[in-house]
């Protein structure tokens, strides 16, 4: 009979923290789903707003005998404007290539209709994310037009206020999504390990009333807390991480993955679903420790 009771005590036990596990590791797995949702808008963003391009034309006059003049002159200016801070990419048009383009996007194969030159040469120039804001965009415009050579700046500055606009929200409303899952992941870990430590609590009383100090009581309830936590916490990521390899190979990014920020969320998550663990361990147990032993049977 004895054996059987304490295989049921083990049977019970070995299946209240299977459950623990399963939630912390539901709960990671989530809250780092929202993680990576996070880290890639903002790169989704920065990749939108490098694709709207600012034009920086050169002089439209163009003497074929000062041809050699005019293109160091315009090199110079290239290399000076690929050094600005503003700018992220920068790529030369020369009038050849910009009349190519303009013959290519009119449907015309003969010169016959137009000049060759009639286009002026240019820099198409991707400005850095941070410079595509409605305070910063005129600034970094004006230090473009500062470069010597440089007769006019063209952008469409209305499509780029509200694009950056549009992803701002974007991005606060999936960091609004990102806290309010932070808050659900310690109510949710809390409850399961309330639940956990709930059903210990005569065990708990028993070893106060017998004399046990409440740093011993707490120890073997923190180590087993910090286990959990720590298996939860590597299952939660492997399925994470495991389901969020498959959908980049098979959709794929137009950017590359930053391993920095990556290692930055794994320690995150594996150290807050630790900490969660262990803080609601303490905190539950220790309601037992100072409740009376009538309060158990109501608790």
């Amino acid at each position: 009979m004895a054996k059987t009771v304490e295989d049921f005590n083990k049977r019970r036990l070995r299946s209240s923290n299977i459950t623990v596990v399963i939630s912390i590791a539901l709960v990671l797995f989530l809250l780092g789903l929202m993680g990576l949702i996070l880290i890639n808008a903002q790169k989704y963003s920065d990749y939108i707003k490098e694709q709207l391009v600012v034009n920086a034309y050169f002089d439209e006059n163009y003497d074929a005998k000062d041809s050699v003049k005019i293109v160091k002159r315009e090199a110079e200016a290239f290399k000076k404007i690929q050094s600005l801070t503003p700018v992220k990419r920068a790529t030369y048009i020369s009038r050849e290539m910009a009349a190519q383009e303009a013959k290519k996007s009119m449907g015309i194969e003969s010169s016959a209709l137009f000049e060759e030159n009639i286009f002026p040469s240019s820099v198409e120039i991707a400005l850095r994310p941070e410079y595509v804001d409605p305070v910063k965009i005129d600034e970094a415009i004006e230090e473009i037009k500062a470069t010597p050579g440089i007769v006019d700046v063209k952008n469409n500055s209305t499509l780029m206020v509200e694009v950056y606009n549009n992803l701002n929200n974007i991005l606060k409303w999936i960091l609004g999504f990102s806290i309010l899952f932070l808050i659900l992941a310690v109510v949710l870990i809390n409850n399961s390990i309330r639940l956990k430590i709930f059903s210990k609590r005569f065990i708990i009383k028993t070893m106060q009333l017998v004399g046990a100090k409440r740093r011993f009581i707490l120890k073997p309830f923190i180590k087993e807390a910090v286990i959990l936590g720590i298996i939860g916490a590597i299952l939660g990521l492997a399925v994470l991480f495991g389901a969020w390899y498959y959908f980049i190979t098979q959709i794929g990014t137009p950017f590359a993955q930053d391993n920095n920020q990556l290692i930055i969320l794994v320690a995150g998550i594996f150290l807050l679903g630790v900490l969660i663990t262990v803080i609601s361990t303490i905190f539950a147990t220790w309601r037992f420790l100072r409740s009376n032993v009538d309060d158990l049977y109501y608790s």
